[in-house]
């Protein structure tokens, strides 16, 4: 403790001040990448719920579901951006590198950062978008059951979506259970990555 106060004390006020916020800011971000990643944010600050709605969503919404994303991209780009200044500014400081050098270097990382984070979380919501749209596009369309569906629970079916065969997890729109090989039709999205399925009648 005695080293680290020593050091401390050593610091210029600028220094003080790069190195607190540097905790502040890398706190709030990675709390904002975990909510990007498992999807545990609300509102307008969670990729996946706007990933999970996109198949309720066509032709003038396109443009709004755009403009949220870009504000979310934006919000944590400038996150990375400060995380990365702060630090960078902080640590060439403490190095007693000049005040401007240390802000041109600081500028330079955050920079670095911002567009590193946003290339990241664009192409993040662009692969929850497409498989929204893929699910969405599953309703109505006749397939298999690839796992068997137990009586109340969740089993898994085979649908060609466009030109791919796509594996859902499912449930049955009734109390019954379904053996794999069974033809089922997707009747409803349920959430992200489950539908529910009726029956085919395959009699004659």
């Amino acid at each position: 403790m005695t080293t680290f106060n020593e050091w401390w004390s050593h610091l210029s006020s600028l220094n003080h001040a790069f190195f607190i916020a540097a905790g502040f800011f890398t706190v709030f971000f990675l709390w904002q990448l975990i909510m990007a990643i498992v999807g545990v944010g609300g509102g307008d600050t969670d990729l996946d719920s706007h990933a999970e709605h996109a198949w309720e969503h066509h032709g003038g919404d396109d443009a709004s579901q755009t403009v949220m994303a870009f504000k979310l991209l934006s919000v944590r780009s400038i996150l990375a951006f400060f995380t990365l200044f702060t630090w960078a500014g902080s640590l060439y400081l403490s190095n007693h590198v000049s005040v401007t050098r240390s802000l041109t270097y600081a500028i330079l990382w955050g920079t670095a950062a911002l567009v590193i984070v946003s290339l990241l979380l664009h192409m993040l919501f662009k692969l929850t978008s497409a498989g929204a749209a893929r699910i969405g596009a599953s309703v109505g369309v006749v397939g298999s059951v690839y796992l068997d569906i137990p009586a109340g629970g969740a089993g898994e079916v085979r649908v060609l979506c466009g030109d791919t065969v796509t594996h859902f997890k499912a449930r049955l729109s009734g109390p019954d259970a379904l053996k794999a090989g069974a033809q089922i039709r997707v009747t409803k999205v349920l959430d992200s990555s489950t539908v529910e399925v009726e029956v085919v009648n395959t009699a004659k």
